[in-house]
């Protein structure tokens, strides 16, 4: 096994990631939020037209039925964004290995000084 301590910057661009790395919140952020957008849509119609705020609920279904694959579409363009820039560095890391060195990591215990409390 390798050594932590001495990881390149590479290698945390390049490893293999075997699950989904997100949390459960931030899979369902995105598809949650613009379902809710889309309810709360429906209610501020109903209220700028004078109705009751709960009446026409098949409206209120249909935006929260558009705003979930919105959220979905939404996530998705941003884990291509971000794979995008992360393609890029990983590229630029490999074209230019001289400006980034493999550094020694450097441990708490080495960098602070002793402490002694005063009381």
């Amino acid at each position: 096994m390798e050594n932590p301590s001495t990881r390149s910057d590479l290698e945390l661009f390049t490893r293999n990631l075997t699950w989904d790395s997100r949390t459960t919140i931030s899979k369902l952020y995105s598809p949650t939020f613009f379902g809710a957008l889309g309810f709360g849509i429906a209610v501020i119609t109903n209220y700028f037209q004078r109705r009751p705020v709960m009446s026409g609920i098949q409206r209120h279904i249909a935006f929260i039925a558009i705003g979930v694959p919105v959220g979905l579409y939404a996530d998705q363009m941003l884990e291509n964004r971000n794979a995008k820039r992360d393609a890029i560095l990983v590229h630029y890391l490999r074209s230019h290995p001289d400006d980034f060195p493999e550094t020694e990591r450097v441990k708490y215990k080495d960098v602070l000084e002793k402490w002694l409390p005063r009381r």
